[in-house]
Formats: structure tokens, sequence, C-alpha cells
């Protein structure tokens, strides 16, 4: 059985972040060594982006349309997408459309995908942010209109449950914002906070809605709240935990 390994991402244009995607391809094809890899990108902006440097990337649909010759006997598709929001019901639809035309075409979950995913990403961040004396932890998702947002606040929740009541989670295009952050922040004695990207990549948004001098970028308002702010650079690719929940969601497709 000859198989196919399609490696789902959003996409960054910031190469310095491209590290964290690069980081969760090589652990998905570890899992599969026997697969031929493929990288796709959904975001069509960042394609053209790395087009016009240059590099060409595949859109899905693009992927699908040329492994249809017959070659492979199975396509997996393993998404790195954070939820199931607009981008990986956008995703679904075109597997599902395309189905008829493979003999098995597999599509995996978000990182994600239920609650035993979300302890594991709050128990990995955990220890890679440990708690700190008069410190803050504050984690910046990028959000959805759709209803899948609800993994931000149920994200907070989970650390607070297992005892980690410094951490706060808000978003740049959701809920909460940073505002309802500050609010929370102001009800305990902080002096000093930490912010780190909620995402796989620390792209556009880590560089400039969070860490950026803009006056309404996060580091910005926290730092005219009188606290001292430290960003921190790094995507969740690179975490090996963060890997790990990838490659249980890839084995578990595999069954």
């Amino acid at each position: 059985m000859k198989t196919a390994l399609l490696c789902v991402s959003f996409g960054t244009s910031v190469f310095a972040a491209r590290k964290s995607i690069t980081a969760v391809e090589e652990a998905l094809h570890t899992e599969m060594p026997e697969a031929d890899f493929y990288r796709v990108f959904t975001s069509k902006t960042i394609r053209q982006i790395l087009a016009s440097k240059g590099e060409r990337v595949w859109s899905m649909d693009e992927a699908l349309e040329h492994l249809t010759d017959g070659s492979y006997d199975r396509v997996v598709i393993q998404p790195t997408h954070f939820l199931y929001g607009l981008e990986y019901e956008s995703l679904k639809a075109s597997v599902e459309e395309a189905k008829k035309r493979f003999p098995a075409l597999l599509l995996g979950a978000p990182l994600l995908s239920g609650i035993a995913d979300l302890q594991a990403l709050a128990q990995v961040l955990s220890e890679e942010f440990p708690k700190k004396d008069n410190s803050a932890l504050v984690l910046m998702g990028h959000g959805t209109p759709h209803f899948s947002n609800v993994v931000y606040p149920a994200m907070q929740a989970v650390f607070h449950i297992m005892g980690r009541k410094d951490v706060y989670v808000g978003t740049v295009e959701g809920w909460p914002e940073i505002e309802e952050i500050c609010s929370q922040l102001q009800t305990r004695n902080y002096t000093h906070v930490r912010i780190a990207p909620l995402m796989l990549v620390a792209g556009d948004h880590a560089l400039n809605d969070m860490a950026g001098n803009e006056e309404d970028s996060w580091k910005s308002i926290l730092t005219r709240e009188r606290y001292e702010v430290e960003c921190i650079m790094q995507g969740l690719g690179v975490l090996p935990g963060v890997q790990g929940i990838y490659r249980q969601h890839l084995q578990e497709l595999l069954k």
C-alpha cells in the first residue's frame, strides 16, 4: 500500500516562525516514515507571499488534485489547526468533496479536539512556564467568530482547576479580549506579566499584536497598566509535548 501524508497548516510568512510548523511536520512524518510527505498551507495570502519569494506551497485543493493520479492507495491528512473553527470546516468540506476520488482519504483532528487535549496542553504549558512569584502568565490566542471560540475561556478554566490561577487566556480576534484580561489581573497583586502566543507559530500576531510597539499591542497596554512585561516569542509547535498531541491524533486516525 502506497501512502501519502499531508500536513496541513494555516501557514506563516515570517521566516523565523516557520520552525514551529517544520517541527510538527517532522514529528508527524516520524510517525509515518514510510509515507510520501507533502506540505499544505490553507492561507491564500501566505501562499501568494511565499510564491513572490520563489517558494511554491500547495493549497488543499491543489494537493488533492495532484494526488488523484492513482499513485496512492491511501492519503492521510493531519491538520495543525488549533481547533474546530472556520478554517477546519473549510478543510473538511474539501476532503468530503474529494473522497470519491480516492480509495482511502482520512482527515485527522485539530490540536484541541476534546477535554483531554485541553488538559494535555495545559500540562505542557504549565511545565514550560512554571509559576513565578508576583507574576501572571497571559496566553494570546487568535480567536474566531465561530462557536469553537469557547475553547479559549475553557482553556483558562482548565488552568485554574489544575491550580494555575496565575494563567489567563485572551484572544486577538475573539473573546476574551485583552481588556477582560486586564480586569482580571487587577484583582491580584501582580507586578510582572509574561505574554506568550497560544498559537502554533509566533508569527505576525505575536510580532505585532502581542509584542509590537504600537499603542494597541498587548505589550503596550499592559505596560500602561504599570506591569513589567516580558514577551516570549515562541510558537507552540516547537514544544515536544505539543508535537506529541498531534502525533497522538495521527495515531488515532490510523487505527
